[in-house]
């Protein structure tokens, strides 16, 4: 049929038809008047609108989505005001390596230039946050850009895209054909550099393989570990992607992180082999960048990626490999182990250097976070664990073991306010599995509002919210770097169960560590959305130090200088 004799459809019709394409089944956002001819094109289908309380909540919702499924996660949001707040789950999305695509509405195409109302320049704001932003002027070319939006934000490293939608585009009338759905492309390793893989790791005496990064799906992760079955290797999994390799395996080392083991960091420094697989081995998983010499990292270093860009940007290594993960793993299966696997040993030592270190201790106050740690390990295997930013958090990542992939949603940006939205989304995806959100309480209140969405919608997750009344990690710099002078870190805090009841959901307070697993188990069994709102000592600053002893050290430290 010729373009002529194609029906018309307006821009918003062609656009919620090239997202039926792609097969997207769910939305997130805030409406606005901006895009109202999409709400209204939407209305006709069957897509899940979810309906948020702030765009920074809508944001992370779909870069949730991004995170768990592997295809863009979809936001709508109205102009100015509504897309600066969006930014945060935007940059969230950057620095996780997460597709999702970011609608914004626009001023009309006759006012630009003027600071018209709201008007902002997406290229330029969103230019460098975003993988990639652009503005569609005209209908006719809604499907080619959205085809292309799609596949930017999923091919090579995925990103975000930030797509401007001015509101009399939306409406414009054009004859033009669908695009057809978007696959990303699949770049597959060379067979030789499968054949030098092989020859590294049989040269190797202490190889380690560390896997990160996105575009990862269950069949790849099961391949990996296949493949670290049969060399008997150990495998570390980056900052918050411990989903991608089960800790209960036994070729398991632990995570590269922020306080990281000491024993799995110097295994990482003595290696003479290390396969980094996925990962970019940014700012956190590198220590600062001290892990191994810029750009020659000292070692024999395999990188494989995606994205051919990522590739010696920062470390040189012996061996660079464009690959998807998928397509690195399922080449795995012909790479053979040597006859002899010296290393077997110092694997073996690995994992139960790993089983001590993620042994909870016990800490200060009526509250034990270990029985945290129990409730979490206690829970079905493919649960959900989310949380955003703050010392809390170093109670999920050092001491849960997440089995599964797809067990993890945390945001290596280190956003705060992540943990409570990205829990919506994910219970609202899956609603048969387990979904806890882990907050701290300055991090709860910066999405809290979301708590009416799940209420909303019927969305029954969990959400445990440590409560010690302050900005915990900032308080802790505080006591290091300027020790009794605490400014600018105390909360003055609500009654968070209160809070939760408030909007329809259940609550409940834990002040003793006997109440901690009645509680988990009356949120679980209320079929609501729920809080359990735990009062935690200050003093419990982190797993290994309180708050006074860290005061005194500092104190103790400028005296002797």
């Amino acid at each position: 049929m010729t373009e002529a004799r194609l029906p018309a459809r307006t821009g918003a019709r062609l656009l919620v038809d090239a997202l039926i394409a792609n097969g997207v089944t769910r939305a997130f956002g805030v409406p606005g008047e901006s895009y109202l001819d999409v709400l209204d094109a939407m209305s006709d289908t069957e897509i899940d609108f979810v309906v948020c309380r702030q765009e920074g909540g809508a944001a992370i919702m779909a870069e949730a989505m991004g995170k768990l499924t592997g295809r863009p996660g979809i936001c709508f949001v109205t102009r100015g005001p509504g897309a600066t707040n969006a930014s945060a789950g935007v940059h969230i999305a950057q620095q996780d390596s997460t597709p999702m695509i970011l609608f914004v509405g626009q001023i009309g195409r006759s006012m630009r230039g003027r600071e018209a109302f709201q008007e902002v320049d997406y290229r330029a704001v969103f230019g460098t946050l975003a993988k990639w932003a652009v503005e569609i002027d005209q209908a006719a070319r809604v499907p080619e850009v959205v085809a292309r939006a799609f596949r930017v934000a999923m091919q090579g490293r995925p990103g975000p895209v930030v797509v401007a939608l001015p509101e009399d585009m939306l409406s414009e009338m054009a004859h033009v054909p669908d695009a057809p759905p978007v696959e990303p492309a699949e770049t597959w390793p060379g067979l030789t550099d499968m054949m030098r893989l092989q020859k590294l790791l049989w040269q190797a005496r202490q190889p380690i393989l560390v896997v990160g990064g996105s575009r990862w799906d269950p069949k790849s992760v099961a391949s990996l570990t296949r493949f670290a079955e049969r060399f008997d290797l150990p495998v570390a999994a980056s900052f918050r992607r411990q989903m991608l390799f089960p800790a209960d395996h036994p070729c398991y080392a632990g995570d590269v992180g922020l306080g990281i083991n000491p024993k799995l960091l110097a295994r990482l420094k003595e290696a003479d082999l290390v396969i980094l697989a996925g990962g970019r081995l940014g700012e956190i998983p590198s220590q600062s960048y001290s892990l191994y010499g810029i750009p020659d990292p000292g070692v024999t270093m395999v990188h494989v990626h995606a994205d051919a860009d990522e590739l010696g940007r920062v470390y040189q290594p012996a061996l660079a490999i464009n690959a998807t993960p998928a397509a690195f793993a399922a080449a795995l299966e012909g790479v053979q182990p040597p006859q002899e696997i010296v290393w077997r040993a110092r694997r073996e030592e690995a994992h139960a250097d790993y089983l001590a270190w993620s042994e909870p201790p016990s800490n200060p106050g009526a509250v034990q976070m270990a029985s945290l740690v129990r409730a979490l390990r206690a829970l079905p295997k493919d649960t959900v664990v989310c949380n955003g930013a703050g010392n809390f958090a170093t109670w999920v990542h050092r001491f849960h073991r997440f089995r599964s992939f797809g067990s993890q949603l945390a945001p290596t940006s280190g956003s705060m306010g992540y943990g409570l939205p990205a829990a919506v989304a994910a219970k609202r995806a899956y609603p048969e599995r387990t979904v806890v959100a882990v907050c701290g309480d300055g991090d709860f209140l910066m999405t809290g509002q979301e708590f009416a969405t799940a209420v909303q919608y019927g969305v029954p997750f969990l959400a445990v919210v440590i409560d010690n009344g302050m900005y915990g990690t900032i308080r802790m710099h505080q006591e290091r770097e300027y020790p009794t002078r605490v400014f600018g870190t105390s909360l003055k805090n609500p009654d968070f169960a209160a809070y939760a009841r408030a909007f329809g959901g259940f609550g409940i307070t834990v002040e003793t560590d006997v109440e901690f697993a009645p509680a988990i188990a009356a949120a679980l069994a209320s079929g609501l959305p729920a809080v359990v709102h735990v009062k935690l000592d200050p003093e419990a600053i982190t797993p290994t130090t309180t708050l006074t002893a860290l005061r005194d050290k500092a104190l103790a430290d400028r005296s002797v200088s």
